[in-house]
């Protein structure tokens, strides 16, 4: 019987008491319990807050701090009142109804005070990497109180977040929290946590972006990566080529529209995320022969895989006088529109496959001594483009690696190839983002998209998996450390990763679970960092019962996600099974 009870507590303290995802900087809690309903006194900066459900804060182009923190709260209260869970799953079978709290004498919170130390810059909503401070302290008080206090109204929404998960629902109905007195302080470690987020292969209806930006925001992620255009379609309304969705996309109705872009942008800056849209170029690219075939080269060319990495294949000209007035207009309509909601603009650059000029009539040669030049004549004239409407580019590693071309200071290199790659990258001062495929690749591992005749290649392929085999487990992702290996100052300059979903075998029916709850994985070492204060790797052990209780609230909160573990692992009455030393 007492082993029984010693085990039950371990049970709850570790699934329970630092059950906040991602792990904060320091966290204390007490064995106090504090209900809550939906009257209560909101406070901001000193003056009554009024919140109503499911509301629908102003904004954009422009954004008012207030506004932010007023949609936040009622984003936090539907999640703590209407999208709750009951945690069965995190106590000894059957014994649910005797742990949890009393529903005589309850003591409700009455007061939650917000308070911003700082007024926002307009670079709060649309920050560089070292533009927004997203610290936070969360104090809920024995009594009932509670407060966060935050540099910057995002850092007030990562304050609420937080706040939202000490509670749970009772089987009878009402909200409670067991942990009171609770203290927090809390900062990221790495300021660009995101997701690559391919529209491109696969069309996803604006419900799965509006549902992925949700998901960011719970795990304090802070970066939307679309992957907007590519040689399969172009989803992109440009009203002043027109010819590029109506030819390009995949079919009528499935394009973004400028009003849904600045939507799309919009609902996340609410939520404190940034969103970064990417044309690849000169990559990637081939869909625009549909409509402007006199600027594309390597349209339908055969055998593809001797001209690009996937069918079909198509990369823009590189010595062709009608390419720059194209992407002066392209440019021109598409930027203005984001330079509100965004400091970034993602302009590609992976995957140059050099055989598509022996095709182009611009150039007539796969020579690197040939094409290196015009690569790097291309960039300083896309990036002009780009630093003009006020963004500061971001490319993949091909570019500085590959081709070795010169970029500007203001450039963040988005990385994929792996630690030695970021090395390399790093000790020639370039700020980095990882994307590791070996870790952070979150398609890679479901076997081949492409469909092979009996034979030879039959053979060779089976069991047709994927390029970038095995499958990238939470527990991968969580392994991996973007800093590893650094030294002090390299380290600096990675500024955080994404986890990236192409969407060759990804759609609307499968994108939460191929996301979640990876991503989590991901985002709670850019946030907490792979390391606890005393230097040691998080370990999986911690991890796991934080993780599974997580994944309850996104279940909760109306995003799927995949299963941690089995129910056994936190219902069990010895967790250690679950574990392998």
């Amino acid at each position: 019987m007492l082993k029984n009870l010693v085990l039950s507590f371990l049970l709850l303290t570790v699934a329970s008491v630092q059950a906040i995802w991602p792990i904060p900087e320091t966290l204390s809690t007490g064995n106090q319990t504090l209900w809550i309903g939906d009257v209560l006194l909101v406070t901001y900066n000193g003056e009554k807050l009024p919140w109503v459900r499911n509301y629908r804060p102003f904004g954009g182009p422009t954004f008012s701090s207030k506004e932010i923190v007023k949609g936040g709260v009622s984003r936090t209260f539907g999640n703590i009142l209407d999208n709750n869970f009951v945690p069965w799953k995190l106590y000894p079978r059957l014994e649910l109804e005797k742990s949890e709290p009393s529903l005589r004498q309850k003591v409700y919170i009455t007061r939650l005070d917000l308070v911003q130390t700082a007024a926002d810059k307009p670079s709060a909503f649309k920050p560089l990497d070292d533009e927004l401070d997203e610290s936070y302290s969360l104090s809920v008080g024995a009594n009932g109180t509670v407060k966060i206090v935050a540099v910057s109204s995002i850092g007030i929404l990562r304050g609420l977040e937080t706040f939202s998960q000490l509670f749970y629902k009772h089987s009878k109905g009402p909200i409670y929290t067991k942990l009171a007195p609770v203290e927090v302080k809390d900062c990221p470690q790495y300021a660009h946590r995101g997701v690559l987020f391919d529209v491109s292969r696969t069309f996803f209806p604006v419900d799965a972006i509006y549902r992925t930006i949700d998901a960011l925001s719970w795990n304090k992620m802070n970066r939307l990566h679309i992957h907007a255009t590519d040689s399969q379609s172009w989803p992109l309304e440009i009203p002043s080529l027109p010819e590029l969705h109506l030819k390009g996309s995949y079919g009528n109705g499935l394009t973004y529209s400028p009003a849904t872009v600045t939507a799309i942008q919009t609902y996340a800056v609410q939520r404190g995320v940034e969103v970064i849209f990417e044309i690849d170029t000169p990559g990637h690219f081939g869909v625009v022969a549909l409509s402007h075939p006199d600027i594309i080269t390597g349209w339908g060319a055969s055998p593809w895989s001797t001209y690009c990495a996937e069918p079909p294949c198509g990369q823009l000209r590189l010595n062709e006088p009608k390419v720059d007035p194209f992407l002066d207009t392209l440019m021109d309509d598409l930027l203005p529109r984001l330079a509100p909601y965004s400091a970034y603009f993602h302009t590609g650059g992976d995957e140059v496959n050099f055989n598509e000029y022996n095709l182009d009539p611009s150039v007539g040669t796969n020579d690197s001594a040939v094409i290196l030049p015009l690569i790097q004549r291309f960039i300083d004239k896309h990036h002009a483009r780009v630093r003009k409407a006020g963004f500061a580019p971001i490319v993949w590693e091909e570019i500085p690696a590959n081709y070795n071309v010169t970029i500007g200071k203001d450039v963040v290199v988005q990385s994929w190839l792996g630690d030695a790659a970021i090395e390399s990258l790093t000790a020639q001062g370039h700020k980095v983002i990882s994307s590791n495929y070996n870790f952070w690749y979150l398609d890679c591992g479901r076997g081949q998209w492409l469909n092979f005749a009996e034979g030879a290649v039959y053979a060779e392929r089976y069991p047709f998996n994927d390029w970038c085999s095995p499958y990238k487990n939470w527990r991968l992702v969580y392994s991996y450390d973007p800093r590893g290996g650094l030294s002090a100052e390299a380290a600096k300059l990675v500024i955080g990763g994404e986890v990236a979903a192409w969407s060759e075998a990804i759609d609307d029916a499968n994108i939460d679970l191929i996301l979640w709850p990876r991503s989590s994985a991901a985002g709670e070492v850019l946030w907490s960092g792979r390391h606890d204060a005393l230097g040691r790797n998080r370990t999986q052990h911690d991890a796991a019962p934080r993780l599974a209780e997580f994944r309850e609230r996104m279940l909760a909160r109306g995003v799927k996600s995949e299963p941690v573990h089995m129910i056994y692992c936190t219902q069990g009455l010895d967790p250690t099974l679950c574990q392998f030393e």
